[in-house]
């Protein structure tokens, strides 16, 4: 399984994505991919997930752009030597594309961080 990593300001960003088959429909350009995130807390201090930025692109040239609060429906408080774990999904018209973005977190003294989330590929051909 193909993993893609990334530290910042002390967080650590692992990305394990998948593509869906039974999801997917190829005649109907919906590719479903999914993608299992680990998030480590590497420094010396609890830290909260506030926001989620994506920059979505696939092969036919289209892009999007997601902004929201916090990952699936959460806000998770990731302490010290801790990590929160959670799974979620991109539908794509092409069979291939990338994802990349950041994480808008508040350390427990209210300094805000941004971690980056690493640029991982999708493609319905080369995932599982």
């Amino acid at each position: 399984m193909l993993r893609y990593t990334e530290i910042t300001n002390d967080v650590r960003i692992i990305v394990h994505p998948a593509y869906v088959e039974q999801e997917s429909d190829p005649i109907g350009h919906r590719h479903v991919f999914s993608y299992t995130i680990t998030i480590e807390n590497r420094g010396s201090e609890a830290v909260q997930l506030l926001k989620r930025h994506w920059f979505i692109k696939d092969s036919n040239g289209e892009s999007y752009e997601v902004k929201g609060e916090g990952v699936i429906g959460k806000q998770p408080v990731i302490q010290p030597g801790l990590s929160h774990t959670y799974s979620s999904f991109c539908v794509l018209k092409s069979f291939k594309g990338s994802m990349e973005g950041y994480y808008e977190m508040v350390r427990e003294d209210g300094s805000v961080l941004y971690a980056t989330i690493p640029k991982f590929l999708l493609s319905a051909h080369s995932l599982n």
